[in-house]
């Protein structure tokens, strides 16, 4: 490990005294969304509705952890939230590194960086990192290593270091290095990777993994792992496929952010999919945990109720985000909820003591299979509120990108199955909307705990899944690389797989538009107060009009002076919505796209926003390493 003061581009903006206006009050950000709750809920008021037009940047900092996969590196993807704790902002880098930075100017106070730590895609196309988890011993102390910040790496390490300077903490694993591969089966096809940093819980780290999608049948099975946060010592493992399933599958990992109930003592697990997939032949005998939102003991990760949100998945239908807890308020007092957005661009709203729905979940009849050896769930649980702000209907096609392309659209439509949501895929190819890049994605929402409103953006995203039997796809990929044309193996299914993004040859969507939403939605009734296009698309140098909307990747923060903070969008700009009415009131061009979750704190009574900015190849291919700080204008 080497220790570096300041050694990294920085521009820093004049600091002066603040003139008297509005206190802030937001003094941490000390998880990915804020808290582990989940709710991305700011109490600060300084920046309000009328003046967050003038916010301006007031410094940045450039990590240099960036690629555009061009050279010897991989193309890098950068997600992670900045955590504001212990009088410092930490961010961690795709390429494995903790920053710690002075909250108001950008001034880097320390560097850690590994010694060896393999830069390498093992699981993913692309180095991927969200950010790093903060802990403090709630014990108390004030030596080394009573407070920590702990990255993860693509080979599957978490690294704790001392958040007072960087240096490893040497009672946690191996020398300050856990290697939660150990926990692998012996005969893993990959590294249990840790792109999405730990939750914390108490004196624990709960850890899950992200893994190689749709690659292989026959993959690790599903786990999650409480940890000593002190030693990293394994104290529970809870599994999401049992350990005897006799089928060819795995993964139901847990790849994103976690939850946490302190007072009742939950932590609440966003279960994916199992593997294959988008072929359940080989796994045919049911698995409850399997794309589910789970809530299990923090102490001793018994499952304490579990959700199950598609049945037999074969959409990819991951559960995506870390729900977000709130007390919904109501004449009878308040009602202890969780809210868990999906890909299927629903919200499924839960009692988070029980798994009982608020609002009622219907199982509704949906397509079945005619693809040999899948047998498909004859019903899907729907929630009858709130509504889905994508719709349940792909919109028909897109007139203006039909027309540019001769008809194009309309002709492969034509020749595609489609029986709206949940048709399965097929060997012609099936048009599925919501796809696996739709819905509401691993950002999440944002609560107003005070008023019980949910904000949250939604992408309205048409893909092509065709199941492609096995000799034939071994013909396709006799000579090339399986991911170009968007072909993908599912080694031990009978069937391998191509996703295609419904474009006509020009690049356009075909579906209509509006792209992206965001929505406003009252959780005590279950209604949607609004419902706006967000973001901006940006192709062969043009911006399309605003009411197109953006695909988003990233998510929300909301304020108690009624704002709503978010990157997200393709058109590389970060937005301050108004949150009564989802009008953009104030908008800053960044490097690429911000597909991060900002924060919001104060520090010495000054309210700063701050935006990771990395980019993500899903929305665009433009990527940074700006970390960039915006706040109101000192007289």
């Amino acid at each position: 490990m080497k220790l570096r003061i300041a050694l990294l581009t920085m521009t820093a903006l004049p600091a002066a005294a603040l003139s008297p206006a509005a206190m802030a009050q937001q003094t941490e950000w000390t998880a990915f969304h804020g808290n582990g709750m989940a709710q991305k809920y700011s109490a600060s008021t300084q920046i309000t509705p009328e003046n967050v037009g003038q916010l301006e940047k007031v410094w940045e900092v450039h990590t240099g952890d960036v690629s555009d996969g061009s050279g010897d590196l991989p193309g890098t993807v950068w997600s992670a939230t900045p955590i504001l704790a212990n009088d410092l902002l930490y961010i961690g880098t795709p390429f494995y590194r903790i920053l710690a930075v002075e909250p108001d100017t950008g001034e880097i106070v320390w560097t850690y960086e590994p010694d060896s730590t393999v830069l390498e895609p093992l699981t993913q196309p692309e180095l991927k990192n969200r950010g790093v988890t903060y802990w403090q011993d709630p014990e108390g102390g004030d030596g080394p290593c009573t407070r920590r910040v702990i990255i993860g790496t693509m080979d599957a390490h978490l690294h704790a270091v001392d958040a007072d300077d960087g240096q490893l903490c040497e009672g946690f694993g191996e020398s300050g290095i856990l290697d939660v591969n150990q926990w692998n089966t012996p005969d893993a096809n990959f590294p249990l990777s840790q792109l999405q940093p730990p939750t914390v819980f108490r004196d624990k780290l709960i850890v899950g993994w992200a893994g190689k999608d749709w690659h292989d049948a026959d993959n690790p099975l599903g786990s999650v792992f409480g940890v000593d946060a002190r030693t990293g010592e394994r104290v529970w493992t809870f599994h999401s496929i049992p350990e005897d399933y006799e089928g060819l599958t795995g993964t139901s990992n847990v790849w994103t952010a976690m939850s946490v109930d302190e007072e009742n003592g939950l932590v609440y697990l966003p279960v994916s999919s199992p593997s294959p997939d988008f072929y359940g032949g080989t796994r045919l005998d049911e698995i409850p945990l399997a794309t589910s939102v789970t809530a299990v003991n923090g102490d001793t990760g018994q499952v304490e109720w579990s959700r199950q949100l598609v049945h037999h998945d074969i959409w990819d239908y991951d559960t995506v985000s870390a729900p977000t807890l709130v007390d919904i308020p109501g004449e009878g007092g308040s009602t202890p909820a969780l809210v868990q957005p999906t890909k299927m661009g629903l919200a499924y709203v839960l009692n988070r003591l029980t798994g009982e729905p608020i609002f009622p979940i219907e199982e509704r009849e949906v397509p079945q299979t005619d693809v040999e050896g899948e047998v498909s769930s004859a019903t899907q649980p729907y929630p009858t509120l709130p509504k889905s702000p994508i719709g349940d209907d792909w919109g028909g096609v897109f007139g203006l990108a039909d027309i540019a392309s001769f008809g194009y659209c309309s002709r492969k439509f034509e020749d595609l199955r489609y029986e709206g949501r949940f048709t399965p895929p097929s060997t012609e190819g099936s048009l599925a909307f919501p796809a696996t890049a739709g819905g509401m994605q691993w950002g999440g929402g944002a609560v107003d705990p005070e008023n019980g409103i949910l904000y949250i953006n939604s992408s309205r995203v048409a893909q092509i899944y065709q199941l492609i039997e096995r000799e034939e796809y071994s013909e396709l990929t006799s000579g090339g690389s399986e991911a170009t044309g968007g072909l993908f193996p599912q080694n031990g299914a009978p069937y391998g797989f191509r996703l295609t993004n419904f474009l006509n040859p020009m690049g356009m969507p075909c579906w209509k538009p509006p792209f992206g939403i965001m929505s406003a939605i009252d959780l005590k009734s279950g209604e949607t107060l609004w419902e706006r296009p967000f973001g901006q698309v940006q192709k062969w140098g043009f911006y399309m009009p605003e009411s197109w909307g953006s695909p988003t990747i990233g998510g929300p923060v909301a304020t108690a002076s009624g704002l709503i903070f978010i990157g997200a969008s393709m058109d590389a700009r970060v937005r301050a919505l108004d949150a009564a009415t989802g009008d953009t009131l104030w908008k800053a061009q960044v490097d690429a796209p911000a597909v991060s979750i900002p924060a919001v704190y104060d520090y010495d009574d000054r309210q700063y926003v701050v935006f990771a900015v990395g980019g993500n190849s899903i929305i665009k291919p433009q990527v940074s390493d700006q970390l960039v700080a915006f706040a109101l204008p000192e007289d």
